[in-house]
């Protein structure tokens, strides 16, 4: 980086500092968006499908079992329904365990374009 010539003045000292702590910031906000240009409103929606998928696949396996055991041996208790809660629990691991990923992967994206302090 380019070294500032500073007046002796505390006040304008100040000031420079403060500019060259908002360019910074605004360097590391572009090369994000850089990085990040082809996520778009899509891959966002995206991400919502995929959870909320996450969450169906095992709901619907869960009550796909439950109706097959319930005419396989008919008890009575019903199968598809304690499937169905165990299929909904799995499923929202699973999905919290995806959002938990993601949002590990970002902080760590933020972390590296957070501008150094300099000592």
């Amino acid at each position: 980086m380019v070294e500032i010539r500073r007046t002796p003045s505390p006040r304008r000292r100040k000031i420079a500092d403060h500019f060259t702590e908002q360019v910074a910031k605004k360097e590391a906000l572009k090369r994000k968006a850089l990085r990040h240009k082809d996520e778009t409103v899509w891959f966002g929606l995206g991400m919502f499908g995929i959870v909320g998928w996450a969450v169906a696949i095992p709901t619907l396996i869960g009550v796909a079992l439950g109706l097959w055991i319930d005419r396989t041996w008919p008890t009575q208790y019903s199968w598809a329904l304690m499937l169905l809660i165990a299929g909904v629990m799995v499923g929202c691991m699973n999905a919290a365990y995806w959002v938990r990923r993601v949002r590990s992967r970002i902080i760590e994206e933020d972390e590296e374009d957070e501008p150094k302090p300099k000592p």
